[in-house]
């Protein structure tokens, strides 16, 4: 990959407006970094503006094969906006307008840019959601949901982000524009492009527009907190509540560690002797919410249940949704410079993962807290290290090691919903086999030659 030359600045000021991108060094700077803490110096950033604007830069970047890299709020924790090998990192903070609102065929389409909050908002207004819904949807951006295939508590009852897109709007490498899905629920011609570029991280195509598939707001909510005096006990509940015909919109877990930090700096009433917690919430009418609530609480109360709290105002169910949400930050606060993966093994086996973490926690002195959703597996491992120790920050390494090792011996993934980027790269050969890995360098190939669009991610060299 070559760096920027003069020449290269110059056709860049000749193709765009001077508002439209920066070249100046302390002005970059802020655009090398997400939410990963990794940082690298772009050589150049550039705002998106139009889906003819980014074509005219791709194929300037593949003339000068120069690095370009789509950026959304920076809100990723993998490394995969950060410009590695310098380049162009490419903005989507003014392209982010609501194209279209089509209530009647359930469906919204939109720009990259525009954040996940606010496509919430304009689809409420018809009475209809979005189903993916992360942590940070305050300030996420589609682009970076499409990017990651970001999910969030709701993809147990709705699935990720793969199944509520009906199509996008694309451009390769070559610089040339991909239309693929449809704007109906159903669609076989061709092969689906459109789920093999959610959750690329912008390695095959830069994403221009997405036409999402939209869900009728339910009439009502419901959730209930679940205490329990063992994992064993936590995760035999979780299987029954997944076995019975009623389907949690969200079904959330919190290990020991994390119910001890909730007690630190929350008003929760908590049991001192809780060793894990549910929050199951249930979606839908008001008549049906209040027999499938019943159904989850019998199933789920057995012999090692503690404390069974139902909340069914929207206020008590804000203040356990705020108390969730308030843990990741919480740990980042505590040990800034946390690991946080966020591994998925079959529900039947999350007790072996808590155990095993558990077990790796002692064995090399790093304290792990795990989180996540339960409903599907997908467990956030929260590694806490110190950077100033630095033998620590030597064992977190082997630490993690061990808990990839485990995860995929539990017939798990690596990787739910923060996707691969810089720092789950080298690990993931670990997840696929060569031959796996040799058609998706095919595929890359195919996409994009040159190797220009976010280069140095996802797939080992």
């Amino acid at each position: 990959m070559s760096s920027i030359n003069t020449q290269f600045i110059q056709a860049l000021k000749q193709t765009l407006d001077p508002a439209d991108y920066l070249t100046e060094g302390s002005q970059c700077w802020t655009y090398g970094y997400d939410n990963s803490r990794l940082h690298a110096q772009p050589d150049a950033v550039v705002f998106a503006r139009s889906h003819q604007q980014i074509q005219q830069l791709v194929r300037l970047c593949q003339s000068y094969q120069i690095a370009l890299i789509s950026r959304g709020a920076g809100t990723g924790t993998t490394g995969a906006t950060v410009p590695i090998q310098g380049g162009v990192i490419l903005s989507f903070e003014h392209m982010n307008r609501i194209i279209k609102v089509d209530p009647d065929n359930r469906l919204i389409i939109a720009e990259p840019g525009v954040t996940n909050q606010a496509i919430q908002e304009a689809a409420a207004e018809h009475g209809f959601f979005w189903p993916p819904d992360p942590t940070s949807s305050a300030v996420c951006t589609l682009g970076g949901n499409l990017a990651y295939n970001s999910a969030g508590p709701r993809a147990v009852k709705y699935g990720t982000t793969r199944d509520n897109v009906l199509g996008l709007t694309a451009i390769t490498g070559q610089g040339d524009t991909l239309h693929c899905g449809v704007k109906t629920t159903k669609g076989v011609v061709g092969y689906d492009l459109t789920r093999l570029l959610i959750g690329s991280e912008g390695t095959l195509g830069i994403i221009t527009q997405a036409v999402l598939k939209l869900s009728p707001l339910p009439e009502s909510r419901q959730m209930v907190q679940l205490i329990y005096n063992s994992m064993k006990s936590a995760a035999q509940a979780v299987a029954a509540i997944m076995a019975q015909p009623v389907i949690p919109c969200a079904l959330e877990f919190i290990d020991k560690s994390a119910i001890n930090m909730i007690r630190d700096y929350s008003s929760s009433e908590l049991p001192v002797n809780a060793d894990a917690m549910l929050m199951v919430e249930l979606d839908g009418t008001a008549t049906a919410i209040h027999e499938g609530l019943s159904a989850i609480i019998q199933v789920a109360d057995n012999n090692g249940c503690l404390k069974i709290k139902p909340a069914r105002s929207p206020q008590e169910i804000s203040a356990l949704w705020e108390t969730r949400k308030a843990l990741s930050p919480a740990l980042r606060k505590i040990a800034p410079k946390k690991i946080n993966e966020d591994v998925v093994v079959p529900v039947s086996r999350i007790p072996e993962l808590i155990t095993g973490l558990e077990q790796l926690a002692q064995k090399y002195h790093i304290p792990i807290v795990n989180f996540g959703h339960a409903g599907n597996g997908n467990i956030h491992v929260n590694l806490l290290t110190d950077p100033d120790d630095k033998t620590m920050q030597n064992t977190v390494l082997d630490c993690l090691e061990a808990v990839f090792k485990l995860v995929l011996e539990l017939e798990g993934t690596l990787s739910g919903e923060h996707g691969i980027g810089l720092v789950k790269k080298d690990y993931i050969a670990r997840e696929l086999d060569n031959s796996s890995l040799n058609y998706m360098r095919a595929i890359k190939q195919v996409f994009d030659p040159d190797n220009i669009l976010n280069p140095g991610k996802s797939i080992p060299d």
